[in-house]
């Protein structure tokens, strides 16, 4: 269950030792693995992602039942409720209109000096989107890898998925897919997923980026491949750090914990808390929750391992242990949120007050969902349409613009002992033949 603790240094103890738990000794021997179906894959193609797809999630498929077919994506229509449906839709719309205002513009500058300077941003030729499968199906996170995409303009975007039991296929993850404008899919996932978009095959495409959170198997293979193709982040498992004062609910919060541990047996809760009564009612409400959980034993082992209680000073303290730990998700459960935020530096994404659960960011709020884990906030951003884009710098120098600086850049390129880069502008200036 839950523990307790209120000695500062064995608070940031306990944060350091869950911010390390993707970092254990076996993480080496599942490396080896991957390496070992990467190679494969980029020597035989479709032959080793169907072995592999075989021997790790036990479907056999021949080559041409690795595409999703367009009868089983009319059918997927059928499956899901007219609710589930309109819900899709909202979270469609809510994402893709949060996205277009985070498109950078390209711009060009003409100086007085005769001189033209920019920056150009153009979409990647081909996105690939790995949504993970196995204990639950993620139609969320399929919108939140392809609404960037799209709205980033990238002209081909392909989803690989892992197939569920006899080779079927989540219907909501189908609706979400064609609902955000993705058609190609392919039934595949684990590391050979992954190689198969970074290297390509016979009949699934070779990307230039590569998105989504998968296993730690997925993960190592994009971090692999990196350099290959393009890729948005090395996900780990999902993580809550809540920030609570004594105006906060114990059932929310406990609520709140729930949500992200219900995810993983890796995944982090934790409760940082001014008000020792608060602690001790998320801890009875969290104990009373769990009765009749559908997901009880993933959830509690996550809760056991990774799941922490800590009675602190004040909220500036609470924010500053929060900082060092960099949570994926941070929640200000106190009177004034917005007073706290400042002193805020590192999160993947903030949600303020009381009436502002975590799940409704995993859903439909707009700003995405796939989040830096594991301390990644302190350096890295969320998923977006920047993902997708790449930026090439416009340069034009006039004749008299070039001559004005010819001289400085004669000095830098003999600095460097490079005579060739002070030549060629040398030549233009005398104007050599």
């Amino acid at each position: 269950m839950l523990r307790i603790i209120n000695q500062q240094a064995d608070v940031r103890s306990e944060l350091q030792r869950i911010c390390d738990r993707t970092h254990d000794e076996q993480v080496l021997h599942k490396e080896a693995t991957v390496r070992e179906v990467l190679q494969a894959v980029k020597r035989q193609g479709d032959k080793a992602v169907l072995h592999y797809t075989a021997e790790f999630d036990n479907q056999i498929l021949k080559p041409e039942e690795l595409r999703v077919t367009g009868s089983e994506l009319d059918a997927a229509y059928q499956q899901v409720s007219k609710e589930l449906l309109e819900a899709i839709k909202l979270a469609c719309g809510q994402i893709k209109a949060f996205h277009r205002q985070r498109i950078p513009k390209s711009w060009v500058n003409f100086g007085d000096d005769e001189t033209v300077l920019g920056k150009r941003y153009t979409p990647v030729d081909r996105a690939g989107l790995y949504v993970p499968g196995g204990r639950a199906a993620y139609p969320s996170t399929v919108l939140m890898n392809a609404i960037p995409a799209k709205v980033a303009g990238v002209p081909r975007i392909v989803m690989v998925t892992p197939p569920g039991p006899f080779k079927a296929m989540n219907p909501a993850v189908l609706v979400a897919a064609q609902e955000a404008g993705i058609q190609e899919i392919y039934r595949v996932g684990g590391a050979q997923a992954i190689a198969a978009l970074a290297y390509g095959t016979e009949t699934i495409p070779k990307v230039n980026v590569i998105t989504g959170p998968g296993n730690i198997y997925v993960t190592l293979a994009k971090k692999l491949v990196y350099g290959t193709v393009g890729i948005d982040s090395l996900a780990g498992p999902s993580e809550v750090l809540i920030i609570a004062d004594e105006t906060a609910n114990p059932s929310y919060v406990a609520a709140d914990l729930l949500a992200q541990a219900e995810h993983d047996p890796m995944a982090a809760v934790i409760l940082l808390t001014t008000d020792a009564n608060l602690a001790h009612d998320v801890k009875v409400a969290v104990e009373r929750q769990l009765i009749d959980h559908p997901r009880r034993t993933l959830t509690e082992k996550a809760i056991a391992h990774y799941g922490l209680i800590a009675i602190v000073e004040s909220l500036e303290v609470a924010a500053e242990l929060s900082n060092e730990f960099a949570p994926e998700h941070l929640e200000l459960e106190v009177e004034d949120p917005w007073a706290l935020l400042s002193h805020i530096r590192h999160a993947g994404a903030i949600f303020l007050g009381h009436s502002t659960p975590e799940a409704v960011g995993d859903y439909l709020a707009g700003p995405n969902h796939t989040l830096p884990t594991s301390g990644a906030a302190r350096y890295a951003s969320a998923l977006g349409v920047e993902t997708f884009l790449k930026h090439s710098s416009i340069i034009q120098y006039s004749q008299t613009a070039l001559e004005k600086v010819a001289g400085a850049i004669d000095l830098l390129a003999t600095a460097e002992g490079l005579p060739s880069h002070a030549d060629s502008v040398r030549r233009r200036v005398q104007k050599e033949e």
